[in-house]
């Protein structure tokens, strides 16, 4: 399916935003890379996505899908130009070369030194464009040729080790999220980038992995080992530090409840009958709550279950405890919706939904002028821009 003519494509788009102008060559595939560059363009940049002749992986990984076409794909490459070039055809590798030579930014995750032998490696195109930005995106960094399945790198960083029952096996999260925070850095690292080269003229090289992103991504549990020597272990939905934070069952179902300080544990206390507890020195500080849990939770559960998940939510949030009930994503929508988050945006002259950019900017919002690109739907476009 080709998303609206080829010619409006060429034609149409109308690059606004904080990045309009800058030129992003973009050698990714799957998620980690794809993600960043997308949210670059939605921020304005003119980013060009380059495929091989199978395309990438995630146009055939369905179901679901939309109209034949995955959604995993268009979940992540809106806003994006597709050019598929063959880099074992002397044309197409010269196409790539005078892309990378134009480009302000040029993002890629192929294996560690994948793209030298194409004369695309990070050392050979400064030579030709020497201000440039280039971006690599590995697995486990530059040495290692393991491949960069967000899987992999949630067994060995230990974020499987901390997810999941504390009686069960390690778990996996239900997302590729050590691909999306990776996403994320290497946009922050390609933005920092080009803030030195504003100020100095100076291109260079931006270098993320998914082991070390997951390691920062653990934060409090990556800390309490790098701090202490502790190695966290699985705790269910409880949290490590912080009691009562997680779900807890109620007369029809699981209310989250997320107390963060005494003031809130008071406040909890008050509203499930509960006054004295508040005072007991088992539980009147955060280190003691965590402490003595085992002896807090039925008493909180006895008090839960005088009533339904959604009274309770109206009682605690009116009292001032953090609460929320637990939602598929279809009502995560919707309760987006409510509060008036309007969550989901349509690119392209298709109006193509998805998920909105999360940053919202005053001055230069976030745009969608172009909906996820066919193979190769891009193909006259370039060459008339490389002509340019």
């Amino acid at each position: 399916m080709t998303h609206g003519p080829v010619a409006e494509r060429a034609e149409g788009e109308t690059k606004r935003g904080p990045l309009a102008g800058l030129v992003i060559a973009d050698f990714t595939r799957v998620l980690a890379g794809p993600y960043a560059t997308m949210l670059l363009a939605d921020l304005g940049a003119t980013v060009v996505k380059v495929e091989g002749p199978a395309g990438d992986e995630t146009r055939q990984w369905m179901p679901p899908a939309r109209d034949g076409e995955a959604t995993y794909h268009l979940s992540v490459n809106r806003g994006k130009r597709a050019v598929t070039l063959d880099f074992a055809d002397a044309g197409d590798l010269a196409t790539a070369h005078a892309l990378a030579a134009r480009a302000d930014v040029v993002i890629e995750n192929f294996k560690p030194g994948g793209l030298d032998r194409f004369g695309l490696g990070y050392d050979a195109v400064r030579e030709t464009n020497p201000g440039v930005i280039y971006a690599s995106i590995t697995g486990f960094g530059p040495d290692s040729a393991l491949p960069g399945y967000d899987v992999l790198a949630q067994a060995l960083s230990g974020l499987m080790s901390v997810t999941g029952s504390a009686d069960g096996g390690p778990t996996k999260a239900g997302v590729a999220i050590v691909d999306v925070v990776t996403g994320l850095h290497a946009t922050v690292g390609v933005l920092a980038a080009l803030r030195h080269r504003d100020a100095t003229g100076e291109g260079q090289r931006v270098e993320v992995n998914l082991l070390s992103s997951a390691l920062s991504a653990l934060v409090n549990q990556s800390g309490a080992f790098a701090l202490a020597g502790v190695v966290p272990q699985r705790l269910g939905n409880d949290h490590p530090s912080i009691y009562p934070y997680g779900p807890f069952p109620t007369a029809d179902g699981s209310l989250v409840i997320a107390v963060g300080n005494d003031g809130q544990f008071a406040r909890l206390c008050g509203a499930l009958g509960l006054d004295a507890r508040a005072a007991d020195p088992r539980f009147a500080s955060a280190p003691a709550r965590s402490a003595n849990r085992g002896d807090l939770r039925p008493l909180l559960e006895t008090a839960l279950q005088r009533k339904p998940a959604r009274d309770w939510y109206d009682v605690l949030s009116s009292a001032g405890v953090p609460c929320a009930p637990i939602l598929d994503i279809g009502e995560a929508f919707a309760w987006a919706g409510d509060l008036g988050l309007d969550p989901v945006a349509e690119a392209g002259s298709d109006r193509m939904p998805g998920v909105r950019h999360p940053i919202a900017l005053s001055k230069t919002p976030p745009s969608y002028p172009l909906a996820p690109p066919a193979p190769d739907a891009d193909r006259e476009w370039l060459r008339a821009f490389l002509a340019d």
